[in-house]
């Protein structure tokens, strides 16, 4: 009786790669299997690599100089800067001015290390300015789209890694403060992940994310309130539980807030990630996404708390 399908026999062996036929059971003929990845198709061994690589370098510069932290500031948003608008020119034809964006956004990083929220602030304006400036050497053609372009890249960006500067400028606890805010985003990230793969039911967003659960959003909430409570009484200097649970509550909902904000950006664009330089992760702007939103409202409620320091 002839094979209709495409399979063969069970009882013939199967044909090995030079077209010869293989032993049943030989592990030799079989295929090697596969690389061990995790949902949403990303090699899960670089990403993990590649997450506890900059883990490390974070710590090293953090607890060290806290200038060289600043240097690692910087180098993140003139890469996620030229990422962002690699891409804004790539998909949409958009020309958006990467040279006035790189060194404004310098300028306000040191600008709100040195100077505090009003440096920050005051670097933006100028960087504003010079984006229409700049952009006057082109044709003027789109020069709205490309100008507008220009000052969202501006403002999501380096004004928004600013605050990172301003919780390291604390004269007592400025690296503490740092740390805190990269775990509660890490950990929110995480309890959402872990929640929303184990119980994830019903979509949170799903014309923007489909991943993303309402469970995991609980998983974030919860394990960021248990973190902050954690981090405010032994990291940071006169904190209490009781801000850490409202801090990680904050920094939970941002972060969620921010990872979707990108998600909806890339779908605009028609793309995954907004680069490849890290291995199972993208881009720096894919790791950017739930950090710049959180850390200005975890500034503020940590001045609010404890003071500017």
């Amino acid at each position: 009786m002839p094979i209709v399908s495409g399979d063969a026999p069970a009882d013939e062996p199967s044909p090995g790669p030079s077209g010869e036929p293989g032993v049943p059971g030989d592990a030799s003929s079989a295929p090697p299997p596969p690389p061990k990845r995790r949902r949403g198709g990303r090699d899960l061994g670089a990403a993990i690599g590649v997450g506890l690589g900059l883990g490390a370098i974070v710590l090293a510069t953090l607890f060290v100089v806290k200038v060289l932290f600043l240097g690692v500031i910087v180098v993140a948003v003139a890469v996620g800067l030229w990422e962002l608008t690699s891409r804004l020119t790539e998909c949409r034809g958009i020309r958006t001015p990467l040279v006035p964006l790189v060194l404004g956004g310098v300028a306000m990083v040191i600008a709100g290390y040195a100077r505090g929220a009003e440096g920050a602030g005051a670097a933006l304006a100028l960087t504003a300015l010079a984006v229409p400036v700049w952009r006057l050497t082109g044709p003027a053609e789109d020069y709205l789209r490309d100008v507008t372009a220009g000052v969202f890249a501006a403002f999501y960006v380096p004004f928004l890694a600013s605050f990172v500067a301003l919780m390291l400028a604390a004269d007592d606890d400025g690296p503490q403060r740092v740390l805190t805010f990269l775990i509660l985003t890490v950990i929110s990230d995480t309890g959402a992940y872990a929640v929303g793969y184990k119980f994830g039911r019903h979509k949170l967003a799903p014309r923007i994310s489909p991943g993303k659960t309402r469970e995991g959003l609980g998983g974030a909430l919860a394990f960021a309130m248990a973190a902050g409570a954690v981090c405010m009484e032994l990291l940071v200097d006169d904190g209490r539980w009781w801000q850490g649970l409202l801090l990680g509550a904050a920094a939970a909902a941002s972060a969620t807030l921010g990872d979707l904000a990108e998600s909806m950006i890339k779908r605009d664009l028609g793309i995954k990630d907004m680069g490849t330089l890290l291995p199972g992760h993208g881009g720096i702007m894919d790791r950017l996404d739930s950090l710049l939103p959180t850390a200005p409202v975890v500034w503020l409620l940590m001045v609010i708390f404890v003071g500017a320091g």
